[in-house]
């Protein structure tokens, strides 16, 4: 109540036709952040909910606090395991928060810096969707990308791949994959190889020692090649990854995409909430499932269908990106369309695609251009059929 009373007293001032007025968009998102926006509709009929956006943002927010916590873990055991530490359980969880802290950091002020800046110079509120984006971003990185490209791709993909669109809600594609993009195409090295998922591997790789490893010796025969660099099973099994690692997570890979038991947690959040489109999720998974069972047909690949669903940013990406209410379909048949071809041409990419493990990136940012396509074509049809049933009765 005192901190309410504080706020309303200085509230005043930054009113549009206050001392500072200037900073309006600020101090509006700051109270509204802190409590319940108190403006109500002053006429005509509404149905009114608790839930809002800025409820909606921090609902996915809890949802991905598994995937979160599990990284933290994973960058400190995968570490550990490199070069041969005989850490325990808070060990690698220090060194995990060492690493990934500056990423929170890096990605949260230069992204909020821009939105706030952005939306004082439009007089516009500043919206809560970057709550999720600057959340996500550091899962999808390695956990060694150096914090300046990290810097440069958030602030390309919120100026390029959102706020030319207007901002939240009028954006074409999903904001962190465009920074993945971004990161990919123009530092590949930084984002592809053995070195770039390990915590202090590349700075050991190039004579360098890691933070408290006290050698800078990278453990014999030890690879941090993710699973999907493997091209077969044989390759898994050697570096002794099986579905449980896969399903456990506590293999090398991205920050927060490894495991799968974390994100499946953060799916039941955001299902039981209605937060996400689970037809989106389940075709997905389908899509996913069926172009590998083809594979596995053809002779294409050895890996089980199944194993695909558990390797790279699969399930991440199905279970939080695919689902942005923003860029994905709208209607409810395009969901299930939509979804379906995200899973299979995730797939696709990965079996046909040499030069490129992972395809659920390129996947969901194809499907993110055809969504409004999708939506257009099942409302037409929707439209005939009705007009067909018009006449039949007459």
């Amino acid at each position: 109540m005192n901190l309410r009373n504080i706020v309303d007293k200085v509230k005043p001032t930054f009113e549009k036709d206050g001392r500072m007025g200037f900073l309006h968009s600020t101090f509006d998102a700051f109270e509204t952040f802190m409590f319940v926006p108190n403006t109500v509709t002053k006429k005509g009929s509404h149905v009114r909910d608790c839930v809002d956006i800025k409820r909606v943002m921090i609902i996915m927010v809890m949802a991905l606090v598994p995937a979160f916590l599990f990284a933290i873990w994973n960058i400190g055991y995968q570490h550990s395991l490199a070069f041969g530490l005989d850490w325990g359980f808070w060990n690698m969880v220090g060194y995990g928060l060492v690493k990934i802290i500056p990423l929170y950091l890096v990605t949260y002020i230069v992204g909020l810096a821009i939105e706030f800046t952005s939306a004082q110079l439009r007089g516009h509120e500043v919206n809560e969707g970057y709550l999720v984006t600057g959340f996500i971003l550091p899962l999808i990185v390695p956990v060694d990308v150096p914090l300046w490209m990290l810097a440069v791709a958030t602030a390309f993909a919120v100026i390029i791949g959102k706020e030319v669109f207007g901002g939240t809600g009028m954006n074409i594609w999903n904001p962190a994959l465009i920074a993945r993009a971004f990161l990919f195409f123009s530092y590949p090295s930084s984002m592809s190889g053995d070195y770039a998922w390990i915590g202090g591997l590349q700075k050991a790789s190039q004579g360098g020692t890691p933070w408290a490893s006290g050698s800078g010796a990278i453990v014999d025969g030890f690879s941090g090649a993710t699973p999907l660099a493997n091209a077969s099973m044989d390759g898994l099994a050697q570096h002794g990854y099986n579905f449980w690692n896969l399903f456990l997570g506590n293999v090398p890979g991205a920050v927060g995409e490894t495991s799968a038991i974390a994100i499946l947690l953060g799916a039941c959040v955001i299902f039981f909430t209605g937060v996400a489109s689970w037809k989106i999720m389940l075709s997905g998974v389908a899509g996913g499932l069926f172009v590998g069972w083809l594979g596995n047909l053809a002779g294409v690949t050895d890996i089980p269908c199944w194993y695909q669903l558990v390797m790279g940013g699969f399930l991440f990406g199905i279970v939080f990106m695919a689902t942005d209410p923003v860029t994905s379909a709208q209607t409810e048949c395009g969901k299930w369309i939509y979804g379906f071809l995200v899973g299979a041409i995730c797939v696709v990419v990965r079996l046909f695609n040499p030069g490129y493990a992972e395809g659920m990136m390129l996947a969901i940012l194809l499907m993110n251009t055809f969504a409004p396509l999708i939506d257009h074509y099942v409302i037409e049809g929707s439209i005939a059929r009705r007009s067909r049933k018009k006449v039949k009765i007459a």
